[in-house]
């Protein structure tokens, strides 16, 4: 996959408040998928999809244990993301709020 493609995903990844609240959620510990799902109001099968999409990003990864599949961090995805950013230079924190109404302008704008 080329650099392009991968910051597409993550991009879009990150574009999500729920699945932002996840990886927010991740940064304390490893978590049970159904674990991940009891804040939300939203079904299991939901809340999958957005895993299977932060899994697709390299956000994540997924682990099966028994009969439980476990989620976890994987910091080289943002990795990638930062390091990306960085090469514009400094920046001050990014606002993913503001940042996902940018990308919902811009993709509106270019069904256009």
């Amino acid at each position: 996959m080329t650099l392009p493609e991968r910051l597409d995903l993550i991009f879009a990844a990150l574009a999500d408040p729920t699945r932002r609240r996840v990886l927010t959620m991740l940064l304390e510990d490893d978590m049970a998928v159904s674990d991940v799902a009891a804040p939300f109001e939203m079904s299991l099968a939901a809340i999958s999809k957005h895993l299977a999409v932060l899994a697709a990003a390299g956000l994540i990864r997924q682990e099966r244990r028994g009969r439980i599949t476990w989620c976890k961090l994987d910091p080289d995805g943002m990795r990638t993301a930062s390091v990306w950013m960085q090469g514009f230079g400094q920046f001050d924190p990014v606002d993913l709020d503001d940042f996902e109404r940018f990308l919902r302008a811009e993709l509106k704008d270019g069904d256009d």
